[in-house]
């Protein structure tokens, strides 16, 4: 059995002012498959949940207790909403700051809606983590034809511009690779606002899942690996192939950003690292912060006694943490688009486990389930 890294918990508080103890409601904003998946957790621990979301027929809605179809500018609904439940979290980090600012006066919110800020603003995510003392790669703001200028002589080619909100799987991003491409590429995008940033040659992409409760206690789930096929996450693999010491501060990274933002929940901190070798630079860069439940931590599902979806609602309820020890090495696979057709052939593998989303419509690209398949430790 694996030995997750994970930091000193802090004492436990005889009983934490926001518990929220079996029976009791947690309110979820978005009905996506994150939101489907905590729903499920919530029920293993006797906790109802109630969905809001403005989607009809979401995937989250068809399995939990109560849902709410509504606007998120819609203060009726919400002050509604925020009387039936004990808690609210959120499953996208993309909820309008208004929205939870209004909730905020009404019930608890975790994790803060602080997080939502930094992580909605690229550029704001950026200075946060360059204020604290933590490695990203170069960038640049850009607003103007001269700032894109000067973004491009400062930062250099190649380059990534990418839009300050709202991008997510390659969406809102441009790869420069001349400086006379650039204003080309802005344009594209429609000249909105964004950051460009100097294109880094990395071994790998890792992510981080980390947790942290009410009382202080930090766990984080093993370091996975992360593959991508078309700026999508195609396969997410654990262990990840990166020497103990990157993979150590790759955690304390994870725990300083966690820390710092008086986190409460489980989040997800992407980074670029080097693989293991005599020339390897120990590359060590966050790339962003996903304040929520994380794809790349589907594999904790199957493969660890408390998986991230149930872990955030522990935090969240301000219950003890679980545990997140490893007993097999993992490769998750997302199934995009017409790929969950193939459920037969994943449902007959007895090392796979299949989780379909119950999306009602199938586009290319969109993530309609994953599959993961447990290998022995010494695979």
């Amino acid at each position: 059995m694996s030995s997750p890294i994970k930091s000193s918990p802090a004492t436990l508080p005889p009983i934490s002012p926001s518990l929220v103890a079996p029976g009791g409601t947690v309110g979820i904003l978005g009905g996506g498959q994150l939101g489907r998946m905590l729903t499920l957790a919530a029920a293993e621990l006797g906790l109802k949940t109630h969905i809001y979301t403005p989607e009809s027929k979401s995937p989250a809605g068809q399995v939990a207790n109560c849902v709410t179809e509504a606007g998120y500018e819609d203060p009726a609904a919400l002050a509604r909403f925020a009387e039936v439940v004990d808690v609210v979290t959120y499953e996208f980090e993309n909820i309008p700051l208004q929205t939870t600012a209004f909730l905020q006066e009404r019930v608890a919110i975790q994790p803060d809606p602080l997080a939502l800020a930094v992580a909605q603003d690229r550029l704001t995510e950026k200075n946060f983590l360059q204020q604290n003392g933590i490695a990203t790669a170069p960038f640049a703001a850009v607003s103007t034809d001269l700032s894109l200028s000067e973004a491009v002589e400062r930062v250099g080619c190649p380059a990534v511009l990418k839009t300050r909100r709202l991008g997510y799987d390659g969406k809102g991003q441009r790869v420069i690779r001349e400086v006379r491409q650039a204003p080309g590429a802005w344009d594209s995008l429609q000249k909105a606002p964004a950051l460009l940033e100097a294109f880094i040659e990395f071994g790998c992409e890792i992510s981080v899942i980390a947790a942290r409760g009410q009382d202080g206690a930090i766990a984080c789930y093993d370091i996975a690996q992360n593959i991508h096929a078309n700026h999508i996450l195609h396969q997410t693999r654990v262990p990840a192939r990166v020497s103990e010491e990157t993979a150590q501060a790759a955690i304390n990274t994870a725990t300083d950003i966690i820390v710092k933002l008086n986190y409460v929940g489980v989040m997800g901190i992407e980074m670029f690292a080097d693989l293991p070798g005599p020339d390897a630079p120990n590359l060590l860069m966050v790339n962003e912060i996903a304040p929520r439940v994380h794809n790349s931590g589907h594999w904790t599902l199957d493969a660890c006694p408390v998986s991230q979806f149930e872990q955030h609602m522990r935090a969240i309820c301000g219950w003890p943490l679980g545990g997140t020890a490893r007993a097999h090495n993992v490769v998750m696979t997302n199934l995009l688009g017409e790929e969950w057709r193939q459920w037969r052939s994943y449902a007959q593998d007895p090392n796979a486990s299949l989780h379909l989303y119950g999306k009602k419509e199938t586009r290319p690209g969109r993530k309609m389930g994953h599959v993961t398949e447990l290998l022995p430790l010494d695979s």
